[in-house]
């Protein structure tokens, strides 16, 4: 559950079933939080929700500060960044390393069986709410990838059947307006994810409804 922005929200999104939260902390984004806040959020929600940073294009230090400072348990990187880069959060936190379609069979070669990273696949606009087209990147979808872009209650389902993901990951669907969720989504998303995923049989993926952008 993406782009939370308050104690409340958070509490709501535990409440409803999902395993994790995601802050953002790119200042381009409409859905900007503090850490502090985030912190926040992150107690109201309990120790068994994961607490996701997400970032675009920051700093390593800024990353690393921002991320302690909120205690978030990941990091979720967009932008162009170096392989040297994604490594290095990855030493001190689990990296979701957030990738195009266009980018996928290559990323997917490069971050296999690399400690502490997976792919996320997202549109080519995060928290744009336009799906992607699942089945034509059936065939370079790894195992074990999170999926994100465009999902909500009514379309989470079929892309978990497209795509087996190990996790989804839902924003603008399920907002009254940015960063103000909608109560009765978040409920009927993770209802709806939760229902597919058990359906998943892969061996060695934690299937989960989760967040992330």
């Amino acid at each position: 559950m993406c782009g939370t922005t308050s104690v409340a929200d958070a509490a709501l999104a535990a409440q409803a079933g999902a395993d994790a939260l995601g802050f953002i902390f790119a200042p381009v984004s409409k859905r900007l939080v503090s850490a502090q806040v985030a912190r926040e959020a992150g107690l109201a929600a309990g120790p068994t929700v994961a607490r996701v940073g997400v970032f675009m294009n920051q700093g390593l230090g800024e990353v690393l500060r921002t991320a302690e400072a909120a205690r978030v348990s990941a990091v979720q990187l967009h932008g162009p960044l170096a392989g040297l880069y994604v490594k290095q959060i990855a030493a001190y936190y689990p990296v979701l390393r957030v990738v195009r379609p266009e980018e996928l069979a290559g990323a997917a070669r490069e971050w296999d069986g690399v400690p502490g990273v997976t792919l996320m696949l997202d549109a080519p606009e995060p928290g744009g709410g336009v799906p992607l087209d699942w089945a034509a990147l059936r065939a370079d979808f790894p195992a074990g990838a999170w999926l994100a872009g465009g999902l909500g209650p009514a379309n989470v389902a079929q892309a978990i059947r497209e795509l087996s993901p190990g996790a989804v990951d839902a924003v603008s669907r399920l907002e009254l307006s940015p960063g103000r969720k909608d109560p009765a989504a978040v409920r009927a998303f993770v209802a709806a994810a939760r229902g597919e995923l058990s359906t998943v049989k892969r061996p060695d993926v934690d299937n989960s409804a989760a967040c992330a952008d």
